[in-house]
């Protein structure tokens, strides 16, 4: 059964069960199982209205919001393809998706970046550009409802898109299928044991794969509830989990930090939660650490990536080792390769992480090349990251084959950055890496070759500002004389993250 079908049976059986209880600072909001299916058929024919037909994408580029999710339900609902937007983007990042993905439409907060692009309809494509008031968008769904039921979508077809990329090119649009949403949710049901008695505290955001898929996805799929935090707050978020209302939390190593943080030298006893997630970047050992001490709860680290949803988990019962990701999900296949030559790798060496199975997503959207070179002959996805399989079973993580910075569990693509930096006049040359952070995991560091008498670092980061979401802003800028390059002109960006490092700590 689909993750849709198996979602309005739950509407059907369970009409009053709450589904979504949303709070924010500026308002709250609660859903019953039939509310959702309510609002998510009169969204349907609202889309409808807007010319947006099977296959179609709908490019959602809303704030967090009880609208953002039942736009998204309604448009993999009517066969069309989800496709979130964050809404911090620029509006250069948002053109050029819409661009790409040829989006039918595209919704956007009223006071949102992209509401300009209603005067912009050249760049943009064939577009609509529909603004909404998200806390008043019920209000809005005057049109008869759809029969969600009789809306039956097949599993090979798209049901949403994420862009994602390697550190070279522009972002490339991921296509997965019902079939393959799906399978992630069955068997992450089945490895967290999900029940329709959990209570899932969501402090993530919806246009990633990780506060869509895993987090709310899982909890619809197992008929849970979903308290939904508008923004994330530290404060907020340790109150929610420390009243025992919650069972489930899934955060980024940053939001642990943090959460810690606002612990200080007390403890927070979170023994009665049931599962404690962390994903979408490397949990350090230190960190695992510090929450299993001042929580009383070791987290789960898994692994996954847009591409494939999880692949890996650490059990919820038995063992759980820091600086581990686990071991393969149900009916996942995993191996390491070694990058070259294609074949396994022993236990113990490290190499690329491959999968496959019926978790893979389907390929990348209107990029027939790049999606070949993405699997090997026989159908194994080569994930570009690297790691390694002990004699137990168990996966450990040793970094990537590509240069991606994850910060805060978002990644950012050097290339994007380095463009930006190089359209400054006083720019000559650039190169951007991620260094180590306790905070952030890593933090976006543009090191910079400039013009005779050329800009200060505040400059730059300014003139990143005006064309790049925050997270993507460097938070340093380094200067230097000259980057290191091979024979071949290529910056050696490890020779240059190992130079910086030791320029920062007076080596």
């Amino acid at each position: 059964m689909l993750f849709l079908e198996r979602l309005w049976e739950t509407c059907r059986r369970f009409p009053t069960k709450t589904a979504i209880d949303f709070r924010s600072r500026s308002h709250s909001q609660r859903l019953s199982y039939e509310d959702l299916m309510e609002s998510t058929s009169r969204a349907v024919a609202w889309l409808a209205a807007l010319g947006v037909a099977a296959g179609d994408r709908v490019a959602i580029c809303l704030p967090k919001s009880v609208a953002a999710i039942q736009l998204h339900l309604a448009s993999c609902s009517m066969g069309a393809v989800s496709l979130p937007i964050n809404p911090g983007y620029s509006m250069r990042e948002i053109r050029y998706l819409l661009q790409d993905s040829q989006a039918r439409a595209i919704v956007v907060g009223r006071d949102g970046v992209a509401s300009s692009a209603q005067g912009s309809r050249s760049d943009i494509g064939q577009a609509t550009v529909k603004e909404i008031d998200p806390p008043r968008f019920d209000s809005l769904l005057q049109a008869r409802g759809r029969d969600l039921a009789r809306m039956p979508v097949s599993g090979d077809q798209t049901a949403l898109m994420l862009y994602t990329s390697g550190t070279t090119g522009r972002p490339k649009g991921a296509c997965m299928s019902h079939a393959s949403l799906t399978a992630n949710m069955e068997m992450l049901n089945d490895a967290w044991q999900w029940s329709a008695a959990d209570v899932l505290l969501h402090a993530l955001p919806l246009f990633h794969v990780h506060g869509l898929l895993v987090a709310l996805h899982g909890a619809l799929y197992a008929s849970a509830t979903s308290v939904v935090h508008g923004a994330f707050d530290a404060e907020a978020v340790l109150e929610a989990l420390r009243s025992r209302e919650c069972t489930v939390f899934m955060a980024v190593p940053t939001m642990y930090r943090r959460l810690l943080s606002e612990v200080g030298d007390q403890t927070a006893d979170l023994r009665h939660m049931r599962l404690l997630t962390s994903g979408s970047d490397r949990l350090p050992v230190d960190l695992f650490r510090g929450i299993a001490a001042r929580f009383g709860q070791r987290p789960v680290e898994r692994y996954g990536m847009t591409e494939t949803g999880i692949m890996l988990s650490n059990p919820l019962d038995g063992e759980r080792v820091a600086g581990q990701v686990g071991v393969p999900l149900p009916r996942v296949e995993m191996r390491v390769a070694d990058p070259q030559s294609g074949s396994p790798s022993e236990v113990g060496t490290v190499g690329e992480l491959q999968t496959r199975g019926p978790h893979v997503f389907s390929g990348y959207w209107n990029a027939p090349e790049k999606t070949r070179l993405s699997f090997t002959q026989d159908g194994w996805f080569r994930t570009g990251d690297l790691g390694r399989i002990d004699a137990s079973g168990r996966y450990e993580l040793k970094g990537r084959g590509t240069d991606l910075i994850i910060t805060g569990g978002f990644n950012v693509y050097p290339s994007e950055v380095e463009h930006v930096l190089m359209a400054h006049p006083d720019v000559e040359h650039c190169a951007v890496i991620g260094l180590q952070d306790s905070d952030w995991g890593e933090s976006v560091t543009g090191v910079v070759v400039t013009m005779e008498g050329g800009s200060k670092e505040a400059d730059l980061i300014e003139h990143c500002r005006k064309s790049l979401a925050n997270y993507k802003i460097p938070k340093r800028i380094v200067f230097v004389e000259s980057l290191p390059r091979n024979a071949m002109g290529k910056v050696q960006k490890q020779v240059l993250r190992a130079t910086v490092r030791n320029t920062a700590s007076g080596d």
